[in-house]
């Protein structure tokens, strides 16, 4: 087997073979070298202690060093190719890990064997390795024949891998959203079987395994594969809640179902980095797994045989928010995924009536910098299989989107404010600071929205007639 090996490896191997240790390289990097995927991130194991090979990996590191994961083995170094590219390396010392039940941290001891350490990886495709300076390849699991057979199995009992660590359950289910593996039938059983392990996996760890699996090329094989092994129950509870039993007159979609087409139809309508939405988004990919999360607390079946989900936006973006807080999501995140679920219906009621102008601005000024997310979002969310409903809804979003571009070349959306300030609006009704004040603001925010910005003589009236009429009451 030959390999078009990084050269920086081959030079910090035979740094190393000058001292007496061994190296090799292994996990992930090994993995994309038989996919021929680039990688610059390189990850090695060492029969040396970080004592010993600090100062080799120092050398060779001229451009960086870092030591965070000492007290596991690993020590870290990084150096820049003429072309700028970065090469990052972390040497890790060989490990037998053994792990408490009740913890995922591993109480590290080192071993002695490169192969003792594969044997505590997480699956067989990232339990290969290669050593360097000499490249032989070292696969005692049988990884790349599962490799090639796009096939994730522990190298252990998957029951004694999951027990060790539960996180590789979610590294599972990632790798089936990043690599287009399947799970083999006795790891995934063993997976079903054990995801009330997750549980004492912290939520930061699993919202990162999350994001990974969303960002990656295929995160409905991700979401579908988290929800069949039985994870999403307890991670994303919201989402095999949307498999809702469709009964024998078929009066509503499969909301499931749907929300994965969604979430295909959101990833599509991503852009290029030049675009508003560069590929690949994790707000709009939230958004569309989220969308529809209300709608089994609002499902009510009407006379007639109708099905009815309504304010299942309003109630959806509660529970976004609420799930996106627990699994320690970015704030910004939060309120980006949570405001996009509460509009996502907010452009239907155009397509049965175009609106006014004044609408228009109000819809470009409440979706604020989620505009285009947004807008991706409504499209992405009509899934009708009716030609003409889909060509009509279309027609009309292209419709909307080419007026927001003609009232943007007249005025800047942004910038849009009351034409009279708080200070103005004090000194001309003889107000102190206080409630009165901001809501004659909000007024004249209405006022602009409804009609555009307008001279000082008549804002000064609308304020003035308005705030008798509230004198009044």
């Amino acid at each position: 087997m030959s390999f078009a090996v990084w050269p920086e490896a081959i030079e910090l191997g035979r740094m190393f073979a000058a001292e007496g240790y061994e190296l090799a390289l292994v996990g992930g990097p090994v993995r994309d070298l038989l996919l021929h995927r680039q990688s610059h991130d390189l990850d090695f194991c060492s029969s040396a202690r970080p004592e010993q090979f600090e100062p080799i990996l120092r050398r060779w590191g001229h451009d960086g060093f870092w030591d965070m994961g000492r007290k596991f083995g690993t020590l870290g170094a990084m150096r820049r190719r003429p072309d700028g590219t970065e090469v990052k390396v972390e040497v890790t010392t060989y490990r037998s890990d053994t792990y408490d039940p009740d913890s995922r941290k591993p109480e590290v001891n080192y071993g002695d064997s490169l192969e003792g350490d594969l044997s505590r990886r997480d699956f067989t495709v990232n339990a290969m390795a290669l050593r360097v300076p000499d490249l032989e390849f070292v696969d005692p699991f049988g990884g790349a024949n599962d490799l090639a057979k796009g096939v994730l199995r522990t190298p252990v009992d998957p029951r004694q891998s999951f027990d060790d660590d539960p996180l590789r359950m979610m590294r599972a289910v990632r790798f089936v959203a990043q690599l287009g593996f399947s799970i083999a039938p006795e790891t995934a059983e063993a997976l079903s079987d054990m995801v009330d392990r997750i549980e004492i996996v912290s939520a930061e760890r699993v919202r990162d395994e999350l994001t990974k699996m969303l960002l990656s090329d295929r995160p409905r094989a991700g979401v579908e594969a988290l929800v069949e092994s039985g994870l999403a129950r307890i991670v994303l509870p919201e989402i095999p809640a949307l498999e809702l039993e469709i009964d024998e007159y078929h009066r509503h979609k499969d909301v499931f179902e749907h929300t994965m087409i969604v979430l295909d139809r959101a990833v599509a309508l991503e852009t290029g980095d030049d675009g508003p939405v560069p590929r690949p988004d994790l707000t709009l990919r939230l958004a569309a797994l989220m969308h529809d999360v209300g709608k089994p607390r609002t499902r009510k079946f009407e006379a007639g045989g109708k099905v009815s989900f309504h304010h299942h936006d309003a109630v959806g973006a509660k529970m976004t928010r609420k799930r996106l807080k627990a699994l320690r999501f970015d704030h910004h995140v939060v309120e980006d995924v949570s405001e996009l679920v509460n509009l996502h219906l907010r452009f239907h009621g155009y397509v049965d009536e175009p609106w006014t102008d004044s609408a228009v601005r109000r819809y470009v000024k409440d979706s604020g910098h989620l505009y285009e997310r947004l807008n991706r979002l409504t499209r992405a969310d009509a899934t009708t299989q009716n030609k003409r409903k889909a060509a009509v809804f279309a027609s009309a979003m292209d419709e909307m989107e080419q007026r927001v571009r003609e009232l943007k070349e007249k005025e800047d959306f942004d910038a849009i404010r009351p034409d009279l300030d708080g200070n103005e609006i004090m000194a001309l009704l003889g107000l102190e600071p206080g409630p009165m004040v901001g809501r004659a603001y909000r007024h004249m925010l209405d006022y602009r929205l409804d009609n555009g910005p307008v001279d000082h003589d008549t804002a000064v009236a609308e304020l003035t007639s308005w705030y008798a009429a509230q004198q009044a009451a």
